[in-house]
């Protein structure tokens, strides 16, 4: 899988907007993730030392098989060749210098482990999704709960965007992220589509200190890592 882009839906189920006490907007909003960060099934997903706040979100991925742009989320199917198993794992450690971006949240090595070969024909309605770490239920969410479907998400993106074959759409995650630790397993499946499972473990290269942003503990970088709320983030604490 070579993906030319990775692009990815903030917020789209039902639950995690709840969990956050936020308020989707009237279409949806998006960020990318840079090719370099795709790893596959089993391989190893790496936390910074220094960082603390690496969450797992476990996915649904649409995988683009034609070229497009300019379509209706009616002719988006016809598009698309398949769906996969995702992990949109974020590093909000950095979240305070990078929340505009997303650059280094949800872009560093590793973030971004994805099941190889998509399944044709695969329908997304009323399908579970379920995130495991260690073997013990983190997320559990239904397709019912989406506001935009995977075909709107892509038809969406190719309002302004040239879609290739090969690019990944991630069309979101439902409540239930948290931070793990290494030597967390973490397994997200899919009905009908299968079982994504990566290990976390500590890297050994460090940040260099002295120059460019740091990783940080605001009630910011807290809230969102352990399922605050976006709106009332220094009013309300972090759910814990």
């Amino acid at each position: 899988m070579q993906p030319g882009k990775i692009l990815c839906v903030h917020l789209n189920y039902q639950s995690r907007v709840e969990e956050f006490g936020a308020r989707l907007p009237p279409a949806p909003t998006y960020f990318l993730k840079p090719a370099s960060a795709l790893i596959g099934d089993g391989d190893p997903v790496v936390r910074p030392p220094g960082c603390r706040y690496l969450n797992f979100e476990g996915e649904i991925v649409a995988v683009i098989g034609r070229a497009c742009r300019g379509i209706t989320p009616a002719e988006a199917g016809a598009f698309i060749a398949g769906y996969t198993v995702g992990n949109d794992f974020g590093l909000h450690d950095f979240r305070d210098t990078d929340a505009g971006s997303m650059l280094r949240v949800k872009g560093a090595d590793t973030l971004c482990p994805v099941l190889d070969p998509p399944a044709p024909d695969w329908d997304f309605r009323n399908r579970e999704i379920r995130t495991l770490v260690n073997g013990t239920l983190r997320q559990s969410g239904n397709t019912r709960e989406m506001r935009w479907d995977p075909c709107y998400l892509v038809a969406d993106l190719a309002r302004t965007h040239t879609l290739q074959p090969g690019d990944l759409v991630f069309t979101g995650t439902p409540a239930g992220s948290r931070p793990v630790e290494p030597g967390d397993e973490v397994v997200v499946e899919v009905e009908g589509l299968g079982r994504l499972s990566n290990r976390i473990v500590a890297g050994e290269l460090p940040i260099p200190a002295g120059f460019g942003a740091q990783p940080t503990e605001s009630e910011e970088v807290r809230s969102t890592a352990l399922g605050g709320d976006w709106e009332f983030r220094g009013i309300r604490p972090p759910r814990r």
